[in-house]
């Protein structure tokens, strides 16, 4: 844990800065240590397996009784095995999950058929330690690409995980779906609603091959609300669409992305239509928000966590467009990295976007900072937005007068160190 803690100094600082619902209360970290974290009805492991040498790298997150569960995966043809059987599964079980399994160090990508028989067999294993069906079976993976799957190592370590589940801590979860991050990701709220208080706690890993729609990230949540399934899968879409799939590091999408949510239902319920509904989404939408800049906060690389956010755009998807090309720069993200405001580099990705705007509208401010005044004016202090630029964490707003559109996206700078990361990353 110790080596873990100026990370955990790191989550605590970007909740404090956050602006959360006034419904919510935060889980705190500490609880992560004691098994207080997740909802009723769940418990979590993580096993190592001997993927990765020193790492937990086997995950299990397990629901007492059958949890409704909604799923958003990656886009890319290239989709992993995991991907394929957990597709499979959810369109049987998808009100009635008992488990998730991960592994980390291997994404059991470009494997063939036998990828496949892999993936099926985590399943058919977990569900052997449980007492469970596969079908009630989410199977995930992270890791190298190309490379079988030991599948071996896995069952072996499966063996433990059901003993462990009395024990262990979200902690441990955390760290074993962990690849080239610096620090296990974790947070949870409690929901207060009209008839009592519900949790939703959530883990999740990124920090490479992340760009919407949505990266080589995964994110595992769980509720003890009582959500109908398709009500869960709307909710679940709504806010992946302004979270995890609004955030960039390094402009690439992954083959092996998913976010799952299970609500296990021994709470209260949440019925879609009522106020207590939009209560549940609001928390649902700040935590999977919160979840996703604590990927770009911890980059591969990165330094800074940067808001880009796009405003006065003709509608939203221009906005939508006009921020992602500016958040994926690779210009605007090493100049980020340098501390530079060269402004030069944002208006480039602006024409290029797709986005409608009149070049004589446009203004640019740093943290407030004007930057560029509507008639490419532009005459502010270097040494102050030198300062905005050391903080590690400040926004770049743009105006484009052009409309109501509005759109946000979370970046981080690029450093030589992602270079030496990925220069390596298999070895």
């Amino acid at each position: 844990m110790k080596k873990f803690q100026k990370a955990f100094a790191s989550i605590e600082a970007l909740a404090t800065q956050t602006d959360w619902p006034d419904h919510v209360t935060l889980v705190k970290p500490e609880h992560a240590q004691n098994g207080g974290f997740w909802p009723q009805g769940f418990r979590s492991a993580g096993v190592q397996a001997g993927i990765k040498q020193k790492r937990r790298d086997v995950m299990l997150l397990l629901s007492d009784t059958p949890a409704a569960a909604a799923s958003v995966y990656t886009t890319n043809t290239f989709a992993a095995a995991p991907i394929i059987v957990t597709r499979e599964h959810m369109d049987v079980s998808s009100r009635a999950i008992r488990a998730i399994v991960c592994n980390s160090g291997n994404a059991n990508t470009a494997t063939g058929v036998k990828g496949i028989d892999d993936a099926r067999t985590m399943a058919i294993k977990t569900a052997s330690v449980l007492g469970i069906e596969p079908e009630q079976v989410v199977v995930s993976s992270t890791g190298v690409i190309g490379v079988p799957l030991p599948a071996d190592k896995i069952s072996k370590a499966l063996d433990l995980a059901p003993d462990l589940l009395q024990s262990a801590t979200c902690f441990d979860a955390a760290e074993a779906i962990m690849t080239t991050d610096t620090f296990p990701k974790f947070f949870a709220l409690d929901v207060a609603l009209s008839t009592g208080t519900v949790r939703i706690s959530g883990i999740a890993k990124g920090s490479g091959m992340i760009c919407p729609d949505m990266a080589t990230m995964l994110a595992f949540l769980a509720t003890d609300a009582a959500i109908e399934q398709s009500f869960l899968q709307h909710m679940l879409v709504e806010a992946n669409r302004s979270s995890f799939n609004a955030i960039t590091v390094d402009g690439d999408t992954s083959t092996n992305d998913m976010v799952t949510l299970l609500a296990g239902g021994k709470g209260i319920p949440v019925i879609e239509g009522t106020p207590d509904a939009q209560l549940f989404f609001s928390a649902l939408s700040s935590l999977m928000t919160f979840l996703a800049k604590l990927i770009v906060l911890d980059g591969e690389g990165a330094t800074k966590l940067v808001e880009v956010r796009v405003q006065g755009a003709r509608t939203d998807r221009d906005a939508e467009h006009a921020a992602r090309t500016v958040a994926n720069s690779n210009l605007v993200k090493t100049a980020i990295h340098g501390e530079d405001a060269n402004w030069g580099r944002i208006i480039g990705a602006l024409g290029r976007s797709g986005a409608h705007f009149d070049p004589e509208e446009v203004a640019i401010d740093f943290d407030g900072l004007d930057i560029l005044k509507p008639g490419l004016i532009s005459s502010f202090s270097e040494e102050e937005a030198k300062k905005i630029m050391q903080k590690s964490s400040f926004a770049i707003t743009v105006s484009l007068g052009h409309g109501e559109g509005r759109a946000v996206v979370w970046t981080c700078d690029l450093s030589k160190e992602y270079i030496e990361i990925n220069g390596s990353y298999r070895s």
